[in-house]
């Protein structure tokens, strides 16, 4: 009986000190840890978005105390910012918090010019690029469809570096000689026209037909192509 009761006092105390070695992983390397691991679920990277994550270092005046059981963590202020604040909770009947200060930076994929490109150029691999800008960088809509992108001409000057929008392109040109297919189910003619107005893969432009000089609305198809639907 006596050596039973030595085990469970041996016993005892083992657990007891596994469970205050579990209490003292509690150092500012776990939260900061956690903390990192709980934004990286929050702000996941895609294949349109890059995310970088950076947790500041713990104030070392900060003393953490034990927590039995798992912690917590949210953002209270969650906005666009890059700057956040983490809060880490011990819901315990004694409970108590952490802040911590933390970035998350998303970037994009967007179209870029990879020189000065002039206008009435042709958008190419050659003088456009994909690269990630940080998002409170972007103002505006800007492209990422190779689409919409390779093969317009540049209606400004784009200088290098600079976004690539619809605005400062057109797939078809004020000018431009295009083809116009008329098209039902069961037939479709060609003629040709001007265009009288400017317009991207979609968009719908005026275009002057130049057999009978009528000018309609069509829509843009592809490089000097649009299309009405009879």
């Amino acid at each position: 009986m006596r050596h039973i009761n030595v085990f469970f006092i041996f016993l005892l105390l083992l657990l007891i000190e596994q469970k205050s070695a579990t209490a003292t992983e509690l150092d500012s390397t776990f939260i900061e840890d956690f903390a990192h691991t709980y934004l990286t679920e929050q702000y996941p990277s895609t294949e349109e978005e890059k995310v970088r994550v950076s947790v500041a270092e713990l104030d070392p005046r900060i003393k953490i105390k034990p927590c039995n059981i798992p912690l917590t963590a949210n953002i209270p202020e969650k906005n666009n910012s890059i700057n956040v604040n983490i809060k880490i909770s011990c819901d315990e009947s004694t409970p108590w918090q952490i802040y911590l200060s933390a970035k998350v930076e998303i970037t994009k994929a967007i179209f870029i010019a990879k020189k000065t490109i002039l206008k009435g150029e042709r958008l190419d691999e050659n003088n456009v690029e994909l690269a990630y800008i940080a998002t409170n960088r972007i103002r505006g809509s800007k492209l990422t469809d190779e689409a919409i992108v390779f093969g317009a001409k540049a209606k400004r000057r784009i200088g290098q570096g600079r976004a690539i929008n619809k605005r400062s392109i057109c797939l078809i040109c004020k000018g431009d000689v295009v083809t116009i297919i008329a098209a039902s189910d069961s037939f479709s003619i060609k003629t040709r026209g001007i265009a009288l107005s400017s317009g991207n893969i979609n968009e719908q432009i005026r275009i002057e037909n130049s057999r009978s000089e009528k000018v309609i609305t069509a829509r843009v198809k592809t490089i000097n192509q649009v299309e009405i639907n009879l």
